[in-house]
């Protein structure tokens, strides 16, 4: 065998096995809410099982540290939005002050939207017990077989894009 077949099947094989574990490996269950939350039961957050809100004391970091610490066993990468797509992302009329995404690359996401009243109108307020803020989750899982065709149809494109680079290269050689 010559050295670059070697080279191609010692780098080729275990880049497959990591590609297909990272690809199938099931969704995640929803997240858990944070320890001494209460859970809303307003309708807009018992429309759908992939949407839940939450009354808690935690502030926005530990919201977010609670939530990344449930999906840490795979790459997390962390977004930020303007609060004003809230009312696009989580639901419509939903009141927001900040908007985060933990996305997993190319598989789900968990939307984390956050409420903090800023006037006394607005105090959350539940069974006499004042909460420093109401959290939306909303879950967006991914089906495994589109994970697969696009990640599949993007390593042809990048095989592709090699092979053109080569050509390109050895044209400009010659």
């Amino acid at each position: 065998m010559r050295k670059s077949t070697i080279l191609k099947l010692a780098f080729g094989i275990p880049f497959l096995a990591l590609y297909f574990r990272y690809f199938t490996i099931p969704n995640y269950p929803f997240p858990g809410p944070p320890p001494d939350a209460l859970q809303s039961y307003e309708p807009a957050d018992t429309e759908t099982p992939l949407r839940r809100g939450y009354f808690t004391q935690y502030t926005r970091e530990q919201v977010i540290a609670h939530y990344r610490g449930q999906l840490d066993y795979l790459p997390v990468i962390r977004l930020n939005y303007p609060p004003e797509e809230a009312g696009t992302i989580i639901r419509d009329q939903t009141r927001s002050w900040y908007l985060e995404e933990l996305a997993h690359p190319l598989r789900g996401s968990l939307f984390i939207n956050g409420f903090i009243a800023q006037k006394a109108q607005d105090n959350i307020v539940i069974d006499g017990k004042p909460f420093h803020q109401k959290i939306t989750i909303k879950y967006v899982p991914s089906n495994v077989f589109v994970r697969l065709a696009i990640s599949g149809l993007i390593l042809l494109a990048i095989y592709l894009l090699y092979l053109e680079w080569k050509k390109a290269l050895q044209s400009l050689l010659s």
